[in-house]
């Protein structure tokens, strides 16, 4: 081995899922649904399936029907074990919420 390749980080054994959020409800965590693919054993055919994820988010920047990376994390909470990369494209509908968002709040002003 030569000493480039010693010097190298090692990389990250923390896992990584992409998934849609789901819920936005709490503080500072969001419910991601990562959904797999796989091949059933005897019959060959592609079964989907969904599992939830909380994860830590603490600018509170993600937003329902997003599309994000969570990393694995040590234990944050009873059920919080995954914590928020980074957003990897926004949703539409989080968009029109926005806009839905601050019209209320200029209505509400008035």
């Amino acid at each position: 081995m030569t000493a480039a390749t010693e010097k190298q980080a090692p990389a990250s054994r923390r896992n990584e899922k992409v998934g849609n959020v789901v819920s936005t409800k709490m503080q500072k965590t969001i419910v991601v649904e990562v959904e797999m693919r796989k091949a059933h054993a005897k019959y060959k055919r592609i079964v989907k399936s969904s599992k939830k994820f909380y994860a830590h988010d603490e600018q509170n920047s993600a937003r329902l029907g997003d599309v994000v990376r969570i990393r694995e994390t040590r234990p944050l909470s009873k059920l919080k074990r995954w914590s928020l990369e980074e957003i990897v494209r926004r949703s539409s509908l989080a968009q029109i919420e926005d806009t839905a968002g601050t019209a209320a709040e200029v209505d509400a002003a008035k």
